[in-house]
């Protein structure tokens, strides 16, 4: 087409774009400089939507693997899977694909979906062995409840599983579950500021700073390079 040429963001304003996000992502604590502190941090939390820990649930009796996949032995002794709420805190709204059928087997550390966002996806490998015995394909067409309810309505399997007891050793449950997700938030919070200083320095001067605050869904709008690193660094079984 005449006239038309492409520009790619990331050349010119993206950068822009990039620090601002990165701003919002770990809101640096000025307000610890003003008058009224508790007032300015509370209008920032209203706004934009704190990600800690205290925000986080975190149910007794679950058993939460490295790769943010929860895990519950029902009395039938089926296991039911689901994605925690850490993981969508920090992505937000996705959606799912990759499914697998009932009637597969599957070895710990197989993909069992990808999670999308605008392009951008994470791939979730499955914690335990087993045979899979119900989908919930509820969640493919109402993803939101993933989000909403994700130890309840937003289950994604229930699997046979062949080892349960070894295979569950690693992961973390009540009390050490707790323990578990402060110390992956303090982790995320570093990640992303080293992430996108390696992908794109020019926004280190306004991320690298101490004692900021995450937002709510701080991987929504972030560049494909930081989720590529989000999977390598939090998803690996």
């Amino acid at each position: 087409m005449d006239g038309f040429s492409y520009t790619n963001i990331f050349d010119t304003k993206g950068i822009e774009y990039l620090i601002v996000i990165g701003f919002l992502i770990l809101v640096i604590p000025f307000w610890r400089a003003l008058n009224k502190p508790v007032k300015v941090k509370e209008a920032i939390s209203e706004r934009f939507g704190i990600l800690n820990a205290a925000v986080l649930k975190i149910p007794e009796g679950l058993f939460f693997s490295k790769n943010h996949v929860w895990s519950h032995l029902e009395r039938s002794g089926k296991v039911s899977l689901g994605l925690d709420d850490m993981l969508m805190h920090i992505t937000g709204r996705v959606e799912l694909k990759n499914f697998r059928n009932p009637g597969e087997r599957i070895r710990k550390g197989d993909l069992i979906a990808e999670i999308t966002q605008d392009g951008k996806q994470l791939k979730i490998a499955s914690p335990i062995s087993g045979e899979i015995r119900d989908v919930n394909e509820y969640v493919s067409s109402e993803p939101g409840v993933l989000n909403e309810d994700p130890y309840g309505s937003g289950w994604l399997y229930k699997i046979k599983p062949d080892k349960w007891t070894e295979e569950t050793a690693d992961c973390a449950i009540a009390a050490d579950a707790k323990t578990w997700s402060e110390n992956e938030l303090l982790k995320f919070k570093d990640f992303v500021a080293h992430s996108l200083e390696k992908h794109y320095p020019q926004t280190s001067a306004v991320i690298l700073q101490e004692g900021g605050e995450l937002i709510d869904h701080p991987l929504t709008g972030m560049p494909e390079e930081v989720w590529k690193d989000f999977q390598d660094s939090f998803l690996k079984v």
